[in-house]
This record gives C-alpha cells, structure tokens and sequence, in this order.
C-alpha cells in the first residue's frame, strides 16, 4: 500500500466565508460545439494511454492534471463565479465523452461535481462563493463519505467534535474515490454540539492538512485507477467556515445526479466497445474456414455483432440524455429562484432507477459480446478488452441495481415514494 504524502497538485487556498460578487459583463456561457472544441483533444490524450495505465496499474495523475487545467472541473460553476457554465445536458454529454476514453476519470471526479451540485441543491447560497471559486480556480475535490465494518446502519463513526472555537476531525473512510487526486476532501461526519445534540454535517479539508492519510489500497478488478480506497482522520483541525449542514430527509435531484454520472460513465464504456471492436476487426485479414466473409470486416455476422454493440451504445446514450432533459429543467428552475415541484423530483429519481435497470445488464452483454469479433488474439493483454467488461461490472454493483426495478415496482403499484437518502451498516435490532 502506499500511503501518499506529497503536496497537492496546486495549492488549495484558503476559502473565505463571505460569498464572492458576481462579476461584471460576463460572457456568455459557450455552446456544446465551443466545450467539445476545447476538450476532446485532452479526452483523446487520455484515451492514447488508457490501456498503459491499466496494464500498469498507472495512477492517473496526469490526466487529472489536464482535464483540471483545462478548466474542466469548472464545467459546472456558474460563468460569474469564474466557470464555465455549462448546462446539465452538456455536462452529461462530455461525460459520456470522457467515459469513452477512459472509464475511471467519470468515476474519479464524479465526488467533485457532486460537491458542487450539492452546494446548489442542499446548501444554504451565501456559503456558495468561495467553494465555487475555489472549482473555477483548477481545485478538486474528493469525497470521504462511507465507512467499513458493521457499525449501526445510518449512524456514522466518524466525528466532529468542538476544540476552542474550531472542530476536531476523527474518523476512517474508505470508497474514497477520487481523493488521492484531490486537493481538498468532502468528509461526511457527525456532529457533536455543544448542547449535547448531533446532525450529519460536510466538514471540507485540505488533502494535505496534518493529520490526513490517503491510502491507496482500492483492489476491485475494474475501475482500478478510481482510487477508491482508505481515507483517515487523526485529529484533523478543521475551521468553522468550513463545515456545511445539510439536510437529509427531503426529496433532492442530488441522488440522481450522482447515480447519472454512473450510468453516463456505462455510456462511455458502450461506446469505448464499439470504437474497440471496430479497430479491431478493420484491419484484420485472417479468417476462420467456415465464416461467411473473405475478410472480418466483411463477414455479415461479424458486422451483425459490431452492429449490436453500436444499438447497445446509442440506447445507453440517449437514456442518459433523457433523464439529464430533466435535471436540466429542475436546474434551470434553481436558477430563475422557483420552488422545485415535489412531483419532478420523485420523477427524475425514478427515471433515474429505471435507466440503471435498464442500462447495466446491456452494457455488460456488450462487454462480452465484444469478443465475439475475434478469436483468441482478442484475449491478448496488451490490448485489455477486458477492461470493458470489469469497469462496466463495477460501476453496476454501485447502489445496487436489484434495488432500483424494486423501488420503480413499488411505485407504480402501491404509490410509494422514492427513496432519495440511504445508508449502510448493520441492521442492528432494537
């Protein structure tokens, strides 16, 4: 295991807890042509070493760094806080983008953009500000939220606890994902106040802070660059100005947006099989005796599997796209400052259910299908096919996909509301 102590990327600042102006005579945000002009070139350069990284299990650093100077990170900040502004569907759509390049950077920045979606959805505006800028600025954030072992469901280990007039940081997270790449840490805590009662708050610290350890010691057989391993909390001396209350027990979009960035990260994965067996089977010359075809590429069946894996990655796009259409249209109605209908919450969460029902076990099936086009040189492990297949089956087993057709079942049938907020632990009895 190495445990990382080197310095941030960039140095993280130091966020002020008064809220930045806007600026004056802001350009407007650009179109999805003006993103996609500025970041396929770096989505390319990503792609040119996915399979290196993999085959050498190669954190990836560097193509944090690009994407973060490129101001991808930004994407989602509002262009007066020093953003990008782009809307929730172009985001989407790059991510979809960015999956196909390589499957583990959706993944690694998902706690970033969820971060950031939080402020917008859960947290008081006037605290907007200097996170935002911070984003604008080329910072990451990671996230350190579950915790292992058997502990009660629902209540968290990890605490904040008052020391003169800040808080103290003590706690182990693991799935940290991202956060070997951050510079600044998320960490879901609970509470202690000082009159005797508790509430789950975000306490946001530098990565580097004395008393932080990021540990990479991730072992899942897909997504193996995520770096979703160990995060610990030794008296971490965290600032007032920089622990966020939120509310658990409300209808949020905010569950949809970090299941979405899932399912357009299986998007990716769809369409990085069809760009793989196409490349594959072009300039291929051997055939088998009893094919159908004097080449591959010619081979009716080898073009009917080609053709199943390009359905497979236009369906898995277009329900990604659908269910973005929506939380586009609660985002925009955060922007105008109009209440969110009850109604389109509960929608866009069971939307997002059924695309995750929908879209897993036929992304997988691609994964395997995929092999269908070659022979045993498609095995080879310098071309990492595989990859697909174990990325498609890890991203799947996150928030389970059993439970989704459930809960849509559920609704249709009884009328019984979605569930926005879950937890994991022991079903201690009472």
């Amino acid at each position: 295991m190495e445990s990382l102590t080197h310095p941030p990327r960039t140095a993280p600042g130091n966020p002020s807890p008064v809220a930045v102006p806007p600026r004056a005579s802001q350009p407007q945000p650009p179109s999805y042509d003006q993103l996609a002009d500025r970041f396929r070139p770096i989505f390319a350069r990503i792609a040119e070493g996915a399979v290196q990284r993999e085959n050498e299990r190669l954190l990836a650093h560097d193509a944090v760094a690009w994407l973060a100077q490129a101001g991808f990170g930004a994407l989602r900040v509002p262009v007066a806080q020093g953003g990008l502004g782009a809307t929730v569907e172009q985001f989407f759509d790059l991510l979809i983008e960015l999956g196909e390049a390589d499957s583990n950077l959706p993944q690694i920045l998902r706690a970033h953009f969820g971060f950031i979606e939080r402020l917008f959805a859960e947290i008081d505006p006037a605290l907007h500000g200097p996170w935002l800028r911070l984003a604008a600025d080329g910072v990451i954030f990671g996230n350190a939220t579950t915790e292992l072992g058997e502990g009660p469901l629902g209540q968290m280990q990890t605490t904040l606890r008052r020391d003169g007039d800040g808080w103290r940081l003590e706690g182990d997270k693991y799935y940290s994902t991202g956060t070997l790449y951050a510079e600044w840490i998320a960490v879901s805590a609970q509470r202690h106040n000082d009159d005797g009662s508790n509430d789950r708050v975000i306490a946001l610290v530098p990565s580097g802070a004395p008393g932080v350890e990021r540990v990479d010691d991730w072992r899942g057989f897909g997504q193996r660059l995520s770096a979703s391993g160990t995060t610990r909390f030794r008296n971490v001396r965290v600032d007032p100005a920089h622990v966020l209350l939120y509310v658990r027990d409300q209808p949020t979009p905010l569950t949809a947006q970090f299941q979405l960035t899932h399912l357009a990260t299986l998007a990716g994965i769809a369409r990085a099989i069809v760009r793989d067996a196409v490349d594959f089977v072009q300039p291929r010359k051997r055939v088998y005796s009893h094919g159908s075809g004097s080449m591959p590429r010619e081979d009716p069946l080898v073009q009917q599997v080609v053709g199943q894996l390009a359905s497979t990655a236009f369906v898995a796009s277009s329900t990604v796209q659908a269910v973005a259409r929506t939380l586009g249209e609660i985002d925009r109605l955060r922007q105008r400052g109009e209440a969110i209908p009850e109604p389109l919450l509960f929608q866009v969460e069971l939307e997002t259910a059924k695309a995750q029902a929908g879209i897993v076990d036929a992304v997988l099936q691609a994964g395997t299908r995929l092999f269908d086009v070659g022979g045993a040189s498609a095995l080879q492990e310098d071309i990492r096919l595989d990859r697909h297949w174990r990325n498609a089956r890890t991203l799947a087993s996150h928030n389970p996909t059993i439970y989704k057709g459930r809960v849509v079942g559920d609704h249709l049938l009884n009328g019984a509301r979605p569930t926005f907020y879950w937890a994991v632990g022991a079903n201690v009895a009472s």
